[in-house]
């Protein structure tokens, strides 16, 4: 396995070693063959001791929770447009469902013609168990199957994805909900509700779209491009994507044949909001109703109502909503790019259903961010010193897509170069520097995050043009993992490290 120069660290003491060398007038051969005798750190493997070591220490309820995922070709039917794609065997698969604790144990047969593997995406799983391609496991071969086994660690909605390839702008995505055996929120139902950008065997498919991006704009004025130029948000602060979608999806469903919710006037509905898109931001809203935000990526916040909510790829939210007497638009408005995902609130079956373009007030009320929550005082990170500073900058551009991180474009098949290094029982600090004019949803494997300041618990936040979002989090999980940006098209381009633990 490749080793992580000592350099990465810009803490270690080798590295001040070397500063201080220098400052003496070092000549640089000389430099470089102190550099060539430096200890290079030796990191924690995904297979090692201290990773079973961690799945011993969580919580298990004894319980198990087998379920079987058939990764295969199939058609799905968008309105009348047959579209060519792969999937679980639905679109989107059938919602997992267990409780805080239990074994997970997940059998993934691959009937694809290439070679995948399944991310649980804001698990902080074991390592050895993540699914992430040529670092934590090899990828699972066709005709071939392989078992994930692991505990539940914590409650919250989670869902699951391929990490290989461009393989996530398709079909393959579902949900994972995870149970907190002693809820506090008291509600009458729960709807999980997928959203989704889809152009697999419409216009294109992902490897194809991929490889017109990698063009940059050279193509782009071609009136059959599929890339987008004109998509913009003030609340993204610019671009607001890449790729020119022609369905928006909720639950697999296009605003022509859409999904319908049906409950009672007065009831209380939590309702669990998934961003499984490639390249899409969604602005939620439901007609003449407002939303309590309870959780982000799986934890508690203090309650906020707002109008609308801001979901980048990757990000969950989940709400209480108290329904009235009707039929109400449901709208995933896809932010920047003139188009919608739409669904239909019922509970009333005489009254007449809107229409997907209806205006929804709502959609320009007060938008629901992350900025603006706050962690539950159960779930917030005790205060502490931090032990190491992480400092990540978003880097690259549409011109030339050269989306990168540190101008160092990730290489899948030597997944430690560049490694971030770090140490079990370390408070670790991140600084994600934007240095973009486009928008990023950072995701970390493994771990939750806390926005500094006592912000919210997540594992996904949007970073903005020309901001400086700061996080911390404990290294509580041993082994090697993904750090990257949740557009599928910039984290194929080269947006990606893996934080590393040192033994």
């Amino acid at each position: 396995m490749t080793r992580v120069p000592a350099t990465t660290n810009l803490f270690s003491p080798a590295t001040l070693t070397r500063r201080t060398v220098v400052g003496a007038g070092l000549s640089a051969a000389a430099l470089l063959a102190l550099t060539a005798c430096s200890p290079q750190p030796q990191l924690l493997s995904p297979q090692s001791a201290a990773v079973r070591a961690a799945e011993k220490r969580r919580l298990s309820s004894g319980n198990s929770v087998k379920v079987d995922l058939r990764a295969s070709e199939t058609t799905v039917d968008l309105a009348g447009t047959l579209a060519a794609t792969w999937s679980y065997g639905a679109l989107p698969a059938a919602t997992i469902r267990t409780t805080q604790g239990d074994l997970i144990t997940a059998r993934v047969v691959n009937d694809l013609p290439e070679a995948t593997t399944v991310h649980w995406h804001g698990i902080a799983l074991r390592n050895d168990m993540d699914g992430a391609p040529h670092l934590t496991q090899d990828p699972i071969p066709p005709q071939s199957e392989f078992n994930y086994q692991f505990l539940a660690p914590n409650a919250g909605t989670y869902w699951f994805h391929p990490h290989v390839g461009t393989q996530r702008d398709r079909g393959l995505l579902g949900a994972l909900i995870i149970e907190d055996p002693h809820e506090p929120l008291v509600y009458d139902d729960e709807w999980v509700v997928v959203l989704d950008d889809w152009i697999d065997g419409v216009n294109a498919t992902p490897p194809e779209i991929f490889a017109e991006l990698s063009q940059g704009m050279r193509g782009a004025s071609n009136s059959q491009s599929n890339i987008m130029q004109n998509a913009r948000s003030s609340l993204l602060r610019g671009h607001a994507g890449d790729v020119k979608y022609p369905h928006y999806l909720v639950n697999g469903r296009p605003a022509a044949d859409p999904e319908t919710f049906r409950s009672r006037p007065g009831a209380r509905i939590r309702i669990r909001l998934i961003n499984a898109g490639g390249d899409t931001a969604f602005r939620v809203a439901l007609g003449s109703h407002r939303m309590t935000i309870t959780h982000t990526d799986g934890y508690p916040v203090e309650h906020v109502d707002v109008d609308s909510i801001l979901l980048g790829m990757g990000e969950r939210y989940d709400v209480l909503v108290t329904l009235g007497d009707g039929a109400f638009p449901f709208v995933a408005e896809a932010e920047g790019k003139q188009a919608r995902g739409f669904a239909v609130v019922r509970t009333a079956s005489l009254a007449t259903a809107p229409a997907s373009n209806v205006t929804v007030p709502e959609l320009t009320g007060q938008v629901g961010t992350a900025d603006q929550l706050v962690a539950d005082a159960e779930f917030a990170l005790p205060i502490k010193d931090i032990d190491r500073q992480l400092t990540v900058r978003l880097t690259g551009g549409m011109a030339s897509y050269d989306w990168a991180l540190d101008k160092r474009p990730f290489n899948m098949d030597k997944p430690l170069d560049n490694a971030r290094i770090i140490r079990a029982g370390e408070r670790v600090g991140i600084d994600f520097v934007n240095t973009t004019t486009m928008w990023h949803p950072m995701h970390l494997h493994g771990h939750t995050y806390q926005h500094l300041g006592g912000g919210p618990r997540k594992d996904t936040s949007i970073v903005v043009p020309g901001q400086t979002l700061s996080v911390i989090f404990d290294a509580d999980n041993p082994g090697q993992w993904m750090l990257h940006c949740h557009n599928v098209y910039h984290s194929e381009s080269g947006m990606m490290t893996t934080v590393a633990y040192e033994k």
